[in-house]
């Protein structure tokens, strides 16, 4: 019996994007099997973590001490970025266990932008932490990072939930998470000025977005600062239970395109 193959994408969304914990949580305790992961900004470092074998358990522990996270943040006289993002990669290569893509039993692929030709790039090949602190370098907050001779900067400049990703690389049901709705926020500093900046011009991209995906999973995490990481027991709650409310639609979807599958096999 033949299936399709299953592509995975997790979107951007700065602290909000730990909603994504709580999906991969429910879906690998559902069964759900997955061949392809999509990862952009925040959807890349969980999906990098679920792709290099992770304990989603341990990750979660991590999220939940604050003051640890609040320490990967180093602080730099403001240039290209407030934040460095040398202390994220060495977290990052350290729970990737130092992977590259080519030893992973799944597909990853972490989309960055360049910043100096606006082009959207697809990380496929060589280390996994690289391309990850790449995509996740939000312009303004983190400075831009110098990699395979390109100034690169948070993917979500482009597309804040690279389906389009998925599909070329071979997904053929493609399940997305977008943890970014619409919400007002009140602008206390410039971090907040910035990050609102943004996703209004990400809102305004995704509205015109032809949204293809079989299935589209958004966890209501819109009360969720950009910079709310002390929320992160709530986040992954409700990841899980947005995962949790899919899940029938899902299965059920999964099984009328693998009835399909066989149907076309018979029809050869």
């Amino acid at each position: 019996m033949t299936r399709s193959r299953v592509g995975l994408v997790l979107g951007s969304g700065a602290a909000r994007g730990m909603a994504h914990l709580g999906v991969l949580q429910a879906l690998q305790e559902a069964g759900i099997s997955i061949d392809q992961v999509v990862g952009c900004s925040a959807g890349a470092v969980f999906g990098a973590l679920y792709a290099a074998g992770a304990d989603l358990h341990m990750v979660e522990k991590l999220l939940y001490t604050y003051p640890v996270m609040k320490q990967l943040m180093d602080l730099n006289v403001p240039r290209q970025g407030f934040v460095k993002g040398e202390k994220i990669l060495e977290l990052l290569r350290l729970l990737t266990k130092d992977k590259s893509f080519e030893e992973l039993d799944l597909s990853l692929a972490v989309v960055a932008t360049d910043l100096e030709n606006g082009r959207q790039v697809v990380f496929t090949e060589g280390k996994i932490a690289p391309a990850v602190r790449a995509s996740i370098s939000i312009p303004g907050v983190f400075c831009p990072y110098l990699y395979q001779g390109m100034t690169l900067v948070d993917g979500a400049v482009i597309e804040r939930l690279p389906l389009g990703v998925a599909k070329s690389l071979g997904a053929e049901f493609i399940i997305g998470v977008d943890v970014k709705s619409s919400r007002e926020v009140k602008v206390k500093n410039v971090f907040d000025v910035i990050m609102q900046s943004i996703e209004i011009m990400e809102d305004e991209i995704f509205r015109r977005m032809v949204i293809d995906a079989q299935v589209l999973i958004q966890p209501e995490v819109s009360h969720i600062g950009s910079f709310g990481f002390d929320m992160a027991e709530e986040a992954v709650r409700l990841g899980r239970e947005a995962a949790a409310k899919a899940l029938p639609r899902l299965k059920q979807a999964l099984l009328l395109d693998q009835k399909s599958g066989v149907r076309s096999q018979k029809s050869e």
